[in-house]
């Protein structure tokens, strides 16, 4: 068969694949490919077909087929890439749901995880193709055992296609794979037990077929490859936004269990270790996880991004439910009537009300009553003054005292975040500074307005002692600046070290006084304190950085909140955000401007 040939018998089978599912599956027209290079620039890379749930897509390299035999099986393999989009995983946000599931029942062997999701979704689906669709799915096992250039070695491969041959009632060995003892013969019947018991409820039962591959898995890593050239899910979502991806779901946070403790699984009342399912209740779904685990899950699903990148996305997800509401600004209706549309002038109407200009138009002679008429006016919303927000210049502390945001969750980074998102939503400008010690400092090009930029300074890290940038303070505010600008602090008692003298000899106290001054708004101080730090009974290292900060707030009026537990800082960051940027607070600033 040629080349053109192969391709028309495809593309004529696609119909027939939709309908395997049902009459009314719509999906974009396969991108068929003639050649492996022509596949690999559409990302298809090591198998025959592949699935990209970004654009709903299958892509199938044709000259892959025919090394495997298949060219006569054009319906089976269309219909089971269908069924990843259509049943498993069918959206990104499952797939990520999937992966994370198995992720925590593959301890040490998370890397895993894609291929165990490929394997699990292929039986779900082609289980569902062989018995109700009626497809020849078996046959094309066969083929593949028999275009594998060497027999098969994995243990894991051979609990696979014992799976299949206990789904369908196939002689043992009738698909490939190696000589099964009595042990992978159980533990196939339990998989192919799963698949049925939990048809259409897959997602559920993922922790349990992950446990169930766990043991052939860790004695067999090295031998894994050979399930590459059906690896047709793993990079599905690349691409794809992951939103939600960093929520950890009740059902991801239960105990993996092993199907045979599953008494669903095993039939039996009381199966070793397994607990009823009224116990099996896990707590409540909304944790976030952490931003390494979050990134690991990204790459897992074959979404490429820098450490820096899954940070930003990271940290602007977890803010975006506490950021403050878009502006909505009120429209008064205005003092002068405008002109609307025309209606007849009847006799008995005021004669100055008769629109001339447009009752000759009408008739070039007026008839009073008839071809007379007189112009409506209204009136409409006025534009009102639009009002000035206040710029933030914030500091945040990445001294050693504080975690990594790309690794674990800093509560210092995502309150920054939530004020300065809140902020860039009011139209207001944000600089953000992000030190620690002595020339360990990262800066935004000025007072900017773009997102990327200001999370990609807060996500940072540098863990080094703890020294505050006095000069970028005084650069700041060297004169007054154009608009009112609000300066920010989140730290700990580390803060004191900004009322040092600069390298220039200037002191610390004027170069603060100054910028509060030429700011004109105000400045706040989030810091790591404990709540008796104004008692004054403190003694030792303690004393004086906490004599600085009364002396702060009590001199020159920095508003002090003390921070005892990190996850505070989420709850002073809404409630700054609504303090300093919604419209009210906003237009009060503006109207009490005292300079140009």
């Amino acid at each position: 068969m040629t080349d053109d040939a192969l391709l028309e018998q495809w593309r004529a089978a696609w119909p027939a694949a939709l309908a395997a599912w049902s009459r009314y599956t719509r999906l974009r027209d396969a991108r068929l490919c003639r050649t492996s290079v022509e596949a690999a620039g559409e990302g298809l890379h090591g198998s025959f077909a592949m699935i990209r749930l970004l654009d709903q897509s299958v892509v199938i390299d044709l000259q892959g087929v025919r090394e495997q035999g298949l060219q006569g099986y054009a319906v089976e393999i269309l219909a089971h890439e269908i069924g990843h989009h259509v049943l498993a995983p069918a959206t990104a946000a499952d797939q990520f749901r999937l992966l994370a599931r198995l992720r925590r029942a593959l301890p040490t062997l998370e890397a895993h995880a894609p291929m165990v999701a490929n394997l699990y979704t292929d039986l779900v689906i082609n289980d569902r193709l062989q018995r109700q669709a009626g497809l020849r799915i078996d046959h094309v096992y066969r083929l593949l055992e028999q275009a594998r250039p060497s027999p098969a070695s994995s243990k894991l491969w051979t609990l696979y296609v014992r799976i299949y041959e206990q789904l369908w009632q196939l002689p043992k060995g009738d698909l490939g794979g190696g000589a099964a003892d009595e042990a992978t013969d159980t533990d196939a019947w339990l998989g192919a037990r799963l698949i049925r018991v939990y048809a259409r409820d897959w997602m559920d039962a993922a922790g349990r077929f992950a446990t169930l591959l766990l043991p052939y898995l860790a004695g067999q890593q090295q031998q894994v490859t050979e399930f590459y050239r059906l690896a047709d899910t793993r990079d599905a979502a690349a691409g794809c936004d992951p939103a939600g991806a960093q929520q950890i779901e009740a059902g991801e946070r239960e105990t993996p269990v092993h199907p045979v403790d599953d008494p669903r699984i095993s039939g039996l009342d009381q199966a070793p270790g397994a607990r009823a399912a009224s116990d099996e209740r896990p707590p409540d779904g909304g944790q976030a996880r952490e931003p390494f685990d979050y990134g690991e899950l990204l790459k897992a699903a074959g979404i490429t991004l820098s450490d820096e990148q899954i940070a930003v996305r990271y940290y602007r997800e977890r803010a975006l439910p506490h950021l403050v509401s878009f502006p909505k600004m009120p429209a008064p209706l205005s003092a002068e009537l405008q002109p609307e549309g025309l209606e007849p002038w009847q006799t008995g109407d005021p004669l100055e009300e008769i629109d001339w200009l447009a009752s000759v138009v009408q008739s070039p002679r007026p008839v009073p009553g008839v071809t007379t008429v007189q112009r409506q006016y209204g009136r409409e919303a006025a534009r009102p003054p639009k009002p000035l927000p206040v710029d933030l210049d914030l500091y945040v502390d990445s001294s050693g005292s504080m975690p990594d945001p790309r690794t674990r969750t800093s509560f210092l980074a995502l309150a920054g975040a939530i004020v300065a998102l809140s902020a860039l939503r009011t139209g207001s400008r944000v600089q953000v500074t992000l030190w620690s010690g002595k020339n360990e400092v990262i800066v935004t090009p000025g007072f900017v307005r773009d997102e990327d930029q200001v999370l990609g300074v807060l996500t940072g890290f540098f863990g080094g002692s703890t020294c505050f940038p006095i000069h970028r303070l005084r650069q700041t505010f060297a004169a007054p600046r154009d608009r009112l600008t609000h300066i920010l602090m989140i730290s700990d008692d580390g803060i004191s070290t900004m009322f040092d003298n600069d390298e220039q000899g200037n002191s610390g106290w004027a170069v603060a006084a100054r910028a509060l001054a030429n700011g004109g708004a105000g400045g706040t101080m989030a810091l790591d304190l404990r709540q008796d730090w104004d008692s004054g009974q403190h003694t030792g290292w303690l004393q004086q950085p906490y004599r600085d900060i009364a002396r702060a707030r009590d001199e020159q009026g920095w508003e002090i909140h003390a921070i005892a537990q990190a996850e505070s800082l989420v709850d002073f960051a809404r409630a700054f955000s609504r303090r300093h940027y919604t419209n009210p607070h906003v237009q009060s600033h503006a109207k009490h401007r005292s300079r140009p």
